[in-house]
């Protein structure tokens, strides 16, 4: 299969993993809407994927905000005219709970867990027969690392919904996929690049790019073939 003339929403391809995926998309020849919250790197990471192919939209957008996710679903109207694939990927790093601001937990609960829910909601209005949703999640789920208790909450509850999600939607064709990446380089790392080059070449770390390759495989599979879940470690994952 082909990712060519695919209507895809990609919330979060601004930065990191989510940017190796829009760049990933345009290659292939997608059509994509894309959102993030800062303007400037919104424009930065079209302006890159643009060379690259396809037809990319973007706009800047909080997940958190509802009236934000009906702009997003609008433009997904007027720019696509529909939707064939929904890749979640927008999400927030944060710290232990008793570190953090009541308002800027709860904020990163709304972005991270609220936020995908909704989309997810739009996107299943919009989804037909051979509809795909890859949910991006993270190892954090299961390896509760000291320091990611906000973090892991969030990337729990998308691993409890997208595995739930898939067999609520399986009669109507549409596949889930839940993609859950370890350590990868990005701009939610506090190592600066230098660092994340280094541990990268000590397979430390993952490229953002890897996870680009998974999931452009998985919204590539016949649809004989459900990728349910996809864990993506470096070699030498710490805490796993």
């Amino acid at each position: 299969m082909t990712m060519t003339g695919k209507r895809i929403l990609l919330t979060g391809g601004t930065t990191g993993i989510g940017r190796a995926m829009l760049i990933a998309f345009a290659r292939a020849g997608a059509r994509v809407v894309t959102l993030g919250r800062d303007a400037a790197a919104l424009d930065e990471a079209l302006e890159v994927a643009r060379a690259c192919g396809g037809e990319l939209h973007g706009l800047t957008a909080d997940l958190a905000r509802r009236e934000d996710i009906a702009r997003i679903f609008d433009a997904v109207d007027e720019r696509l005219g529909g939707l064939d694939i929904l890749v979640s990927n927008a999400a927030l790093g944060a710290d232990p709970i008793d570190a953090m601001a009541d308002e800027a937990w709860r904020y990163v609960i709304d972005v991270n867990l609220v936020g995908a829910l909704a989309c997810t909601r739009g996107a299943l209005d919009r989804l037909g027969k051979g509809g795909q949703i890859v949910v991006i999640g993270s190892i954090s789920a299961d390896i509760h690392a000291p320091g990611e208790s906000v973090y892991s909450a969030t990337k729990a509850g998308l691993q409890a919904f997208a595995e739930t999600l898939r067999k609520e939607v399986e009669d109507r064709d549409i596949r889930v996929s839940l993609v859950e990446p370890g350590t990868a380089g990005s701009d939610m790392q506090q190592a600066d690049a230098d660092e994340q080059r280094d541990r990268i070449a000590r397979a430390e770390m993952l490229r953002a790019e890897d996870i680009a390759e998974a999931v452009s495989f998985i919204l590539t599979r016949p649809t004989r073939v459900d990728i349910v879940s996809l864990r993506i470690e470096p070699r030498v994952q710490a805490l796993s």
